[in-house]
């Protein structure tokens, strides 16, 4: 590699490049021209032009400012997650890039078109900003919503003007009226106390010459407000931190920050939102009574760091299908299809009158709404008219899981329409890249359920739910739900990110908590704590993307190391755990298969991948010892669980029992066959029927190909009776349920493919 020390403009090279150059250059994990960018020592992607058989050469080259790095030549195959070898970039750099390859005849393309992107602020360090929040206490349980302010004057006309932003709890910003972005709930949820993600917004066309105003709505959101039974996981007060930098046609610069000089207010029309709870919203309040604001220096120990993925957004609108009258005086509509969002309205008032805006995902026999699933999550908007006539309104803080929409307080004499309710479909904005299509309508419904499980809980991390008082990042449900996420969304750098919450919360001794981020406190559980190995493992393999290994490397040998603790002689003994949760038919939530063959099965499992991650990343000699662990933890399964028939010893028989030894391939080679065909017994005698939870599902479907019986397997997928995957389809399922029933709407399949 060798640096050039005179810049030549990239554009002008580029004008003698060759024909078919490379396309579709990205950054990171396929980020295409971003803005805020996270990585200072970024992988560069692209793809070769069609008729190429092969790469057998690259050259990068990238500029900023009148800095140029060129890779020079280098004789590689590779065109994606190519890392850069120049000096690290720093905050606010604006960087060009451009590649060229010899294909496999050694022929030149020439220059690439070229690539940009922009650094975020990468540390604590580029803040200038104070924390703000309005002065005074507000009752901690009413979810209070802050307004904050700024009036600033710029003396030129504005060249290039970029807004960095964060917050404890949830933000929406305007300038000069107008929004910033369309984001919800940034900056996200992440280990507060150890990671706060920044967001940067391209601002240019929203300033003007002259006198400016910011103004700023400030949420409790995770940070602050209620997260299953307990609230303020993190802090009491909602804060902004918030830097504006100014570059004017003169060069000339102008930073506007977040300090005392901001006034606030508690005293506005959003009454209170929070995410379980809903929204009140009088539009008789105006916003008043403005205070000087409570000003921070002291940033915290937290990390100041890029969004590394992309925010939750409006991602599709869904019309009302069916309007009824279950009860006088209180409409319902139905969407058709169980979204996670809210509901925008447009309905006619009379002054002072609240309408009253209900949600559930099921309807009673009667047709009102069924919302007993909620648990204590009210999931309830409110909106005060301040007069008569049409409004048009949606919440801002909260959002809801649901199809049916109750609408009830409206004006007297009004004929309810149905596009008084439009239905707001809201998740992680990721990109699409996986379909799946066939000639059976139900498979194909089966399909889309998944979908829209997936598009309910990917909210900016993955949940378990998106309706009741829950909501929270399961790690198991994660880890079996990966592939099939994976095929479905390019969530590549989503997963990046939990994977960064989940090594801030992992335990001094190993543990991961059973929820990232961790607001359940220390629960754990074998098949839960294993996200930390087949997370990294199944986004490498879909991507080739090493870094994820290496990055978690240190967590997984620290889980693996927790596993040998718990164990004697290769097995783990009685350990916490949730066990093959939700089992049809089992006594209890937890399952029927034992609780330490379960942990002994995962131990071997993520000391395998384990020692796959070394091998990958060159690192032979723990490769090899990590190999030997989990051979070693195998064999000591096998023998205690196992006989030599192949039939399940020392616990109760199950079909998951035999799934771990099969799926997780602890089993030698002459006990596979033997244990199959128990499997497949134990199938026949449910009559062809699951009998699995959570941790056994997903195996399932390989493992009886693997086995050489596929045909038992789509027997499974196309059974129609309960328990099986058409059977909520059945019951008119829209998503995914859990446990197969209608209790809770949740991602988790286990699909092939």
């Amino acid at each position: 590699m060798r640096t050039l020390t005179v810049a030549v403009p990239l554009m002008l090279l580029a004008a003698h490049a060759s024909a078919a150059p490379a396309l579709s250059l990205t950054v990171g994990e396929g980020f295409a021209n971003p803005l805020g960018f996270h990585d200072p020592t970024p992988v560069f992607s692209w793809k070769l032009p069609a008729g190429v058989v092969r790469q057998t050469a690259y050259r990068i080259e990238t500029r900023t400012g009148d800095k140029t790095w060129d890779s020079g030549w280098v004789e590689s195959d590779q065109s994606v997650f190519v890392p850069y070898g120049g000096e690290p970039f720093v905050s606010r750099d604006r960087v060009e890039w451009r590649v060229r390859f010899r294909d496999e005849n050694g022929n030149d393309s020439g220059w690439s078109a070229p690539a940009q992107f922009e650094l975020g602020l990468l540390s604590a360090r580029d803040w200038k900003a104070q924390w703000i929040r309005p002065v005074g206490e507000t009752d901690p349980d009413k979810k209070a919503v802050a307004w904050l302010r700024r009036a600033f004057t710029l003396p030129g006309n504005v060249s290039r003007a970029r807004l960095y932003v964060t917050a404890r709890g949830v933000f929406q910003l305007r300038l000069n009226g107008n929004r910033v972005g369309n984001d919800h709930f940034a900056n996200g949820w992440t280990s507060y106390n150890k990671r706060l993600d920044t967001l940067t917004y391209d601002v240019t066309s929203q300033l003007r010459r002259g006198e400016n105003t910011i103004q700023a709505m400030l949420g409790t959101g995770w940070y602050a407000g209620r997260l299953m039974s307990g609230r303020h996981k993190y802090g009491r007060n909602p804060e902004l931190l918030l830097q504006l930098e100014v570059v004017s046609d003169d060069g000339s610069t102008v930073t506007i920050v977040s300090d005392g000089d901001w006034e606030g207010t508690f005293d506005g029309p959003v009454v209170v939102s929070s995410f379980y709870d809903g929204e009140v919203y009088d539009a008789r309040r105006l916003v008043t009574n403005w205070k000087p604001v409570h000003a921070s220096a002291d940033l915290g120990p937290a990390q100041l760091t890029p969004k590394p993925f992309p925010p939750v957004r409006p991602t599709q609108t869904l019309a009302v299908q069916n309007v009824s009258e279950p009860v006088p005086g209180r409409h319902v509509f139905d969407l058709g299809q169980n979204i996670v969002g809210w509901a925008r309205i447009k309905v006619p008032v009379e002054k002072n009158q609240t309408v009253t805006i209900r949600f559930a995902e099921m309807l009673n026999s009667d047709g009102t709404l069924y919302t007993d699933n909620y648990r204590s999550a009210k999931s309830t908007d409110t909106f005060t008219a301040a007069e008569t006539g049409v409004i048009e309104w949606e919440p801002h803080f909260t959002f809801h899981g649901f199809r049916h929409v109750e609408l009830s307080g409206f004006a007297t004499n009004a004929r309810p329409q149905k596009d008084w309710v439009t239905g707001v479909v809201l998740h992680s904005d990721l990109r699409q890249i996986g379909t799946f299509e066939s000639s059976h309508a139900k498979l194909n419904r089966l399909q889309g359920n998944i979908v829209w499980g997936q598009r309910g809980n990917f909210l900016d991390i993955p949940t378990d739910c998106p309706q009741r008082d829950e909501r929270l990042g399961w790690t198991g449900d994660a880890q079996v739900f990966c592939p099939t996420a994976m095929f479905n969304y390019d969530c590549h750098a989503f997963w990046k990110s939990w994977l960064g919450s989940m090594r801030d919360d992992q335990t001094p001794d190993g543990r991961i908590p059973s929820v990232i981020p961790d607001v359940l406190m220390g629960r754990t559980s074998p098949g839960w704590m294993d996200a930390a190995t087949m997370i990294p493992w199944e986004v490498y393999v879909r991507t080739g993307d090493r870094e994820v290994l290496a990055e978690n490397f240190e967590m997984m040998e620290k889980l693996v190391g927790w596993y040998r603790s718990r164990s004697s002689n290769g097995l783990v003994r009685e350990i916490q755990a949730y066990g093959d949760w939700l089992q049809p038919y089992a006594k209890g939530r937890e399952g029927e298969t034992s609780i330490p063959l379960l942990a002994t099965a995962y131990y071997a499992n993520s000391a395998r991948i384990l020692a796959r991650s070394a091998a990958v990343l060159g690192r032979e000699a723990d490769a090899k010892r990590y190999g030997a662990e989990a051979d070693s933890v195998a064999a000591a399964f096998t023998k205690h669980y196992f006989d030599a028939d192949g039939k399940l010893q020392n616990a109760p028989e199950t079909q998951t029992s035999y799934l771990m030894g099969l799926g997780f391939d602890l089993l030698p080679q002459e006990l596979r066959a033997k244990a199959a065909g128990h499997l497949v017994r134990l199938i026949r005698e449910a009559g062809n029927h699951l009998r699995t939870g959570f941790l056994g599902t997903p195996l399932i479907a390989r493992v009886l190909d693997d086995c050489g019986r596929p045909d038992l397997a789509y027997e499974l997928l196309f059974k129609e009776t309960y328990p099986s995957w058409f059977y909520s389809i059945n019951q008119g399922a829209t998503t995914m349920w859990e446990g197969g029933t209608a209790t809770a709407t949740k991602a988790v399949s286990a699909m092939p493919g």
